[in-house]
């Protein structure tokens, strides 16, 4: 059967730092340059959510935008924005929170929430210039 991707955009601000507490200082600010700033430094998010699946016929939909959007703001947007990663969220305790890992986290509170469709990608740009993307199983 005929597949189709939804996308739906959220937005959030949040502030991190680049560092491995395994490694020296020095190592640190050569890996990781002016993100190491022991001060922390910002990024406006941008995160898509892309979802694959049939268009169910008695809605014309793979699954609701709303849906979507309202899970992203209650699993991601709540728990990321305006905070500082490094300190405000336990998933980050044990993980650096650079945006590989942000989009890990982002694909793990949603991943198993929808309702119809599946998870196909999520892309998570740190600057209008920067993204990744991740697949998750």
């Amino acid at each position: 059967m005929a597949k189709c991707l939804v996308a739906k955009r959220v937005h959030f601000n949040a502030a991190h730092r680049l560092h491995n507490a395994a490694e020296s200082a020095d190592w640190n600010r050569a890996t990781f340059g002016p993100c190491n700033n022991p001060h922390y430094h910002g990024h406006n998010y941008e995160l898509e959510i892309l979802v694959e699946g049939p268009i169910d016929p008695k809605t014309g939909y793979v699954v609701d935008v709303g849906i979507i959007k309202d899970l992203a703001e209650r699993h991601i947007v709540e728990a990321l924005d305006h905070k500082n990663l490094n300190l405000d969220v336990p998933w980050f305790a044990s993980r650096i929170p650079s945006a590989e890992n942000i989009a890990a986290f982002c694909w793990e509170q949603l991943a198993h929430r929808l309702p119809a469709g599946r998870l196909h990608l999520i892309r998570l740009w740190e600057t209008p210039r920067n993204y990744v993307e991740y697949v998750g199983d």
